[in-house]
């Protein structure tokens, strides 16, 4: 079964200074294909942004191959902006991206987002798949 998925800025950042436990899970699904990474314009920027932090010290080229794989093997979603109240508007994108996609979110910070059942982190992303 071939899953959908939004991933948050900080689990795409996460999983390129750790390649280890259920990040590592999760890039070998969407390697395999049973994980369908959901996305748009906004959110790619949103990636490129943030993989550009000095701080990171990622290379221009791995920036740049990070954010080619996700359109190579993505979906592109352009979905409609919601109403809700979320603490942090900058997430809104991942969470409009998610419901549009009818994908699960997946995320470091569940803080940010309602409580709702499609909303996971890595951990819990995994556990669910039971893998």
């Amino acid at each position: 079964m071939i899953h959908r998925a939004v991933i948050d800025t900080n689990v795409l950042i996460s999983s390129r200074i750790s390649a280890l436990g259920n990040l590592a899970k999760i890039m070998r699904l969407i390697a395999d294909g049973r994980l369908e990474v959901c996305y748009n314009s906004d959110i790619l920027d949103e990636y490129k942004r943030v993989l550009a932090y000095d701080k990171f010290n990622f290379s221009v080229e791995s920036q740049e191959l990070a954010v080619e794989n996700i359109k190579k093997i993505g979906d592109i979603i352009n979905p409609s902006t919601s109403e809700i109240t979320l603490p942090d508007e900058s997430d809104r994108i991942f969470y409009d991206t998610a419901k549009a996609a009818n994908a699960y979110l997946i995320t470091g910070n569940l803080k940010h987002y309602p409580e709702e059942s499609h909303i996971l982190t890595p951990t819990q992303f995994v556990e669910m798949l039971e893998i």
